[in-house]
């Protein structure tokens, strides 16, 4: 009998630019330092939302992020060590702060790690319309000889972070791939954004528990809008960056306890950082939710694309053929029988 994993959608590896998106929303909400306003628009215990915003004096861009149930909800799928529970809350918080720059609905942001030998063979989640969903697979037995906090190479080895936007709209994608380099997976795609895009970027992520013992992830993203694209000069063409490292001393100051902190609204940590800015353009706000797209109809579709003795092998002694789904963990049991063609 063969087991077999459904990932419905993940995207593999492909060469590619990749490209980073800022949303045009139909209603934005402006504020200035002094409104009101600013903490009045968010609910008081603030979980599974990411806001945008944007500093346009400093010409800088950022999303804020922070996860409750809904991280939770995807961890209790499998009973992962505290080490790969850490590891899957910061991809989560990384892929909805990425993921929710997507300006068209329908796209689907997906962030992959890889490696050969390491600890962590796969570590995979996704954005799409609001939902997420990850996976970790790891060897048990190795990841018990290490200490309570591994590092990203200590978990990895030598691998790859792959970052894939698919436009549904267009049918574009755009992909960047970077080396496992750092701590975290934050510092792995601070690397790339500055390697590879060029882009001075910050990724700060915190990870905490609330009363009951759940997990709490937030995190924040900003990056310096390329200058170059309206006509003035290319930034990373300068040697300094002076309105870039203003914003960046600001958002360094952000704690991991205060991303997660569900007493305090994003908009709040917002106007905590950049209270003495002229103007603080805010995005609305984005609901998360946990959602597994895994479907009985399309495996079934996936399974009749195999010959028929293939199926055969995968089904057990019951004529039976099981698919697990990595990300929610729900089984779906198949009967080899139903692929069989009705006699003339």
């Amino acid at each position: 009998m063969a087991r077999l994993s459904c990932f419905g959608g993940v995207s593999a590896y492909i060469s590619g630019n990749f490209q980073q998106y800022v949303p045009r929303a139909a209603r934005d909400t402006w504020l200035w330092p002094g409104d009101e306003n600013m903490t009045d628009i968010a609910p008081a215990t603030d979980l599974d939302r990411t806001v945008g915003f944007t500093l346009p004096e400093r010409h800088a861009r950022g999303r804020i992020v922070r996860l409750g149930p809904v991280l939770n909800q995807i961890l209790s799928a499998h009973n992962y060590p505290d080490p790969i529970e850490r590891l899957l809350s910061e991809a989560l918080t990384l892929t909805a702060l990425l993921g929710s720059t997507l300006k068209q609905e329908g796209g689907q942001m997906t962030l992959q790690a890889q490696t050969k030998g390491g600890i962590v063979s796969l570590l995979v989640c996704d954005y799409r319309n609001g939902e997420l969903r990850g996976y970790v697979q790891f060897d048990a037995e190795r990841l018990a000889q290490l200490g309570k906090n591994p590092s990203v190479y200590a978990l990895f080895n030598k691998g790859y972070l792959a970052i894939t936007f698919d436009q549904e709209a267009t049918k574009e994608r755009y992909q960047g791939i970077v080396p496992l380099d750092g701590d975290t997976i934050a510092q792995a795609a601070e690397n790339y954004f500055f390697q590879s895009e060029q882009i001075p970027s910050l990724v700060r992520i915190g990870l905490g528990r609330d009363a009951d013992g759940q997990r709490i992830a937030g995190g924040i993203f900003l990056q310096h809008l390329p200058e170059g694209e309206v006509g003035r000069e290319r930034l990373h063409a300068r040697l300094d960056h002076p309105e870039w490292e203003h914003v960046a001393a600001l958002a360094s100051t952000m704690g991991a306890d205060e991303l997660a902190d569900v007493a305090l609204p994003l908009e709040t940590l917002v106007w905590r950082l950049f209270n003495e800015e002229s103007e603080v353009r805010v995005l609305p706000g984005v609901a998360l939710s946990r959602g597994c797209r895994c479907d009985g109809e399309y495996i079934r579709q996936v399974l009749a694309k195999f010959p028929e003795a293939d199926r055969a092998t995968m089904a057990d002694e019951n004529g039976v053929i099981s698919v697990d789904c990595a990300f929610c963990s729900r089984q779906y049991p198949v009967p080899a029988a139903d692929f069989v063609s009705p006699p003339l």
